[in-house]
């Protein structure tokens, strides 16, 4: 059976992963600390290994080093668009200080394979560094501390760099959930003018992207960093979202468009810096997601059509 260690497993897209690894026969073992909540997770408890990480550099090492696993999975992070001095302390200890500890680790237990996430607020106005936010600037900030790692210790590092995701039971507060539920209540949702290209790829589609990652740092015979991206090749102005939702659900959403302003780095045009990721290519459409999402959580869209 296949060893494989994910951080970041609690969150929405680590869960997902979590569960399809699993589901796959993979042997699944995941760090979580003492304040991280099980709830996506609650009906595969049973069948996955839960480290409980506490800042001890040693236990986590060993823990490595007795489980000998085939690639770490890296996906836990700190996310806050628009950032406030509470925030900085968590941005840089969940974004910097825990994936460090995670490839030091990695290094005294030789464990050489990794799969990171970025993401496309690294690259503003299409340029190699420029981050959209301080959210943005601490995973870029990690990537540097891996290229160190990459280059004296020979690790082996695919980076994942996503733009918009979105699925069934998305409770991170993204577009389409925020969609669904005000289209429910009718309340009014106050919104930027909506000019702004959006490039949103289904949950399934992002974790087939992980799954053909793993495949593929296997067959890689050097050490290196190399970084692809996860996205569909449309994309569509956030105006056309509300509306495409509309007809999909059926329901109408009172928007109030430029009822709140744009971003001070609001992103126009997501531009893809990187390639996909060699065989990988998303596969469902984003009206066939939204109806997927919708019938998942729970709602009849036939009756809808």
């Amino acid at each position: 059976m296949r060893k494989i260690l994910i951080t970041g497993a609690t969150g929405y897209i680590g869960s997902n992963l979590t569960k399809r690894l699993v589901d796959l026969g993979f042997d699944v073992h995941i760090i979580i600390r003492k304040r991280s909540k099980l709830d996506k997770l609650r009906d595969y408890l049973d069948r996955i290994q839960i480290f409980e990480y506490d800042y001890d550099l040693k236990k986590l090492t060993d823990y490595l080093k007795d489980n000998c696993f085939e690639v770490v999975f890296h996906l836990a992070s700190f996310y806050v668009a628009e950032h406030l001095p509470e925030h900085i302390e968590q941005l840089i200890d969940s974004n910097i200080k825990f994936g460090t500890y995670i490839l030091e680790a990695m290094r005294l237990s030789n464990t050489k394979k990794l799969i990171n996430v970025g993401t496309s607020w690294q690259n503003y106005n299409n340029e190699i560094y420029n981050p959209v936010c301080l959210y943005a600037a601490t995973k870029e900030a990690f990537e540097k501390i891996l290229e160190y790692y990459v280059k004296v210790h020979d690790f082996t590092v695919i980076t994942l760099i996503l733009y918009d995701t979105y699925g069934p039971s998305d409770d991170r507060g993204k577009i389409l959930s925020l969609l669904n539920r005000y289209s429910k209540t009718g309340a009014n949702l106050l919104i930027s003018p909506g000019e702004q290209l959006l490039n949103l790829t289904y949950i399934d589609d992002i974790i087939d992207g992980f799954i053909k990652a793993f495949e593929y740092i296997g067959n890689l015979q050097t050490s290196g960093h190399y970084k692809y991206t996860l996205s569909s090749s449309n994309f569509i102005t956030l105006k056309e979202l509300v509306n495409l939702f509309q007809k999909v659900s059926g329901r109408n959403i009172n928007a109030i468009w430029g009822g709140r302003e744009y971003r001070k780095r609001e992103v126009f045009v997501p531009i893809k810096v990187y390639e996909n990721l060699p065989g990988w290519q998303p596969k469902i459409s984003l009206e066939e997601g939204i109806r997927l999402m919708l019938r998942l959580d729970g709602e009849d869209m036939d009756d809808k059509k």
